[in-house]
């Protein structure tokens, strides 16, 4: 396949036009031919240069190509062309991505978006420009909560779901004392706030916490006030190396191998972090997330299809940019492409695709779908490549969401 790259505010993006006959490239920017559909352009916004580049990057740009494959190339007749943009993990590059899509390229949607606070620069940035938002990466819970808006949907996770499947199962089965590790961001923040309500919620106990700057290389300090606190459970409120560079140390401490009994929650971990951790460092943590390669024959062969373009197996990130795109271009065959008959469509639209069943989009842009309690696996339990995850327990998405009695969402009419 050919791929024509144009220069945009410092920022890499690739153009690729997916027809009824796969992959294909224009000859240059914006041709047009008499006979041509117009074409559906969507932005897919992720970090291709640092952290986020293996739990989306160019593989949530493959996701979503696979969506448009499965609809045979075309939306409502018209050929769907993707942008993918770098945003470098900084939002105001994001913006200026987003703003070049909108302004002068025609994008009609931007896609999956890791970060949480550009995903809800965008989310705010596309209800001010009438188009959609289909956020896949961003956890922060705010986005279908106090800040939610009519333009965007968070399809994948978020902080809330995160802390309620891993907090309240935890604590049910005996982890009754928490200590937790932060980031020093509102992410981390985040994060933390919601699993301690569910753990006391649940009647258990946070002992205390240890802030960390993003970016950290030494968790020493922080793990020993851990491990000093005794508590059940060593929580990581963090993301990305972060979260890794805190697993490697842990295991030299001890902490989650069984030594002092301490057991570690990742409130957010990908299964692309596993193969640099390795089994034998991470296994045993406990985790929540959004999809697995291997729950069955569907998702084995949907995840064997994209390990032939990609060489890894996907993470849930990317299992949501596929998912949202497939749902958005469904409603786009129906009803055209105005931005809220589509989001009215798709709120219509039972959710049906390789990872979700019977899912639905609520009126705050919160998309409800079954979650999963999942541990790693040890060395002597995978069977080979890729096979790290025990799915312990699947949550049904009206559990491990918000309940819309409890949102902040202004769209929500309370009664």
């Amino acid at each position: 396949m050919k791929t024509i790259r144009i220069p945009t505010m410092s920022a890499r993006v690739t153009r690729r036009v997916v027809t009824g006959g796969g992959l294909a490239a224009l000859a240059a920017p914006f041709v047009r031919t008499a006979r041509a559909a117009e074409p559906l352009r969507l932005g897919v916004l992720v970090d291709m240069s640092s952290w986020g580049r293996d739990t989306g990057g160019m593989g949530s740009t493959v996701a979503a190509q696979m969506a448009v494959e499965e609809l045979g190339g075309l939306a409502g007749g018209r050929p769907v062309e993707f942008l993918s943009g770098d945003h470098r993990m900084n939002p105001d590059l994001g913006v200026q991505i987003a703003r070049d899509w909108f302004d002068n390229q025609d994008v009609q949607a931007i896609v999956d978006v890791p970060m949480s606070a550009l995903g809800l620069a965008i989310s705010g940035f596309c209800k001010q420009k009438n188009r959609l938002a289909l956020l896949s990466g961003p956890g922060a819970s705010s986005i279908t909560n106090q800040d939610c808006n009519a333009n965007t949907v968070q399809f994948t996770y978020d902080t809330y779901a995160l802390a309620h499947v891993i907090g309240a199962a935890m604590v049910a089965e005996g982890a009754k004392t928490w200590f937790f590790i932060t980031a020093d961001y509102s992410f981390g923040h985040q994060l933390q706030a919601d699993a301690t309500a569910f753990i006391e919620k649940a009647g258990g106990k946070v002992l205390g916490h240890s802030l960390h700057p993003p970016g950290a290389s030494d968790f020493s300090a922080v793990l020993l006030a851990a491990q000093a606190s005794k508590a059940d459970v060593v929580a990581l409120a963090n993301a990305a190396q972060d979260t890794n560079n805190a697993i490697k140390q842990a295991a030299e401490f001890g902490i989650g191998q069984r030594l002092n009994g301490q057991r570690i929650a990742a409130l957010l971990m990908f299964i692309t972090y596993v193969p640099a951790l390795g089994l034998k460092t991470a296994q045993g943590i406990m985790l929540t997330t959004a999809s697995y390669w291997d729950l069955n024959a569907e998702t084995r062969a949907w995840s064997e299809r994209f390990f032939a373009r990609t060489n890894v197996m996907p993470s849930m990130e990317q299992t949501g940019t596929y998912g949202v795109v497939l749902h958005y271009l469904k409603a786009v065959a129906k009803v055209g492409t105005d931005p809220q008959a589509v989001m009215a469509e798709m709120r219509k639209m039972p959710i049906n695709d390789a990872f979700v069943k019977n899912g639905y989009l609520r009126i705050d842009g919160r998309v409800i779908r079954d979650m999963y309690l999942a541990r790693i696996k040890s060395p002597e339990e995978s069977k080979g490549p890729w096979d790290y995850y025990d799915i312990v327990r699947t949550v049904k998405g009206e559990d491990a969401f918000r309940p819309l009695a409890d949102s902040l969402c202004p769209l929500v009419k309370k009664t």
